[in-house]
């Protein structure tokens, strides 16, 4: 039984950490006032968590894939019955759940849903596109090609698909907005 093996809840713990103390950093600072007069409106924040959880999925999902090929750390391959479990189907799982949770009005952003259900669908909607495109090589060549030549069409499709949730967000009034209150203790006195 997989889910049994501590290598099954690696990434997820990992991927909700992360996401976890970032949103509480945003929620107990003074970031979370830019926060909200940046993504006031729904669909646009509901974008920018997407491309969040996008991101940090990568960065932790390649970085234990690595570590796992180079036999570092306490990290294996998932496998159940012999069979190894790509994150793969980890990430079309979620895709499917969220979609579903999509489909019944939960979290879309829609004037009577919550925002809070919106929020986490979008990360996990985020999360989920990174664990499926990760291994985009995979499905396209029908092969294990991962640590291949022809692997490198999941880091493409990954570059693409981050690409256009970057563009989607507009994200840039909050992050120069965060920046400037920030770096404001560093900062001289204004001249006026």
């Amino acid at each position: 039984m997989p889910w049994l093996h501590r290598s099954f809840w690696i990434d997820p713990l990992l991927i909700a950490g992360i996401l976890a103390i970032l949103s509480f950093l945003i929620a107990r600072t003074k970031l979370r006032d830019i926060y909200r007069r940046q993504f006031g409106e729904s669909r646009r924040e509901r974008l920018f968590l997407a491309s969040f959880g996008f991101f940090t999925a990568v960065i932790v999902v390649r970085g234990i894939t690595i570590a796992i090929h180079n036999d570092f750390g306490p990290f294996h391959n998932v496998t159940m019955n012999g069979r190894h479990i790509h994150h793969m189907v980890w990430g079309i799982l979620l895709l499917l759940l969220v979609g579903y949770l999509w489909l019944l009005q939960i979290g879309t952003g829609s004037d009577f849903s919550a925002r809070l259900p919106g929020r986490i669908t979008s990360l996990l909607y985020g999360v989920a596109a990174a664990l499926t495109l990760d291994e985009f090589a995979l499905w396209l060549n029908l092969s294990d090609v991962y640590w291949q030549r022809q692997g490198r069409e999941s880091y493409e499709a990954m570059a693409l698909f981050g690409g256009i949730l970057a563009v989607g967000i507009f994200g840039k009034p909050f992050f120069t907005a965060a920046v400037r209150e920030l770096t404001r203790p560093f900062r001289g006195p204004t001249v006026q």
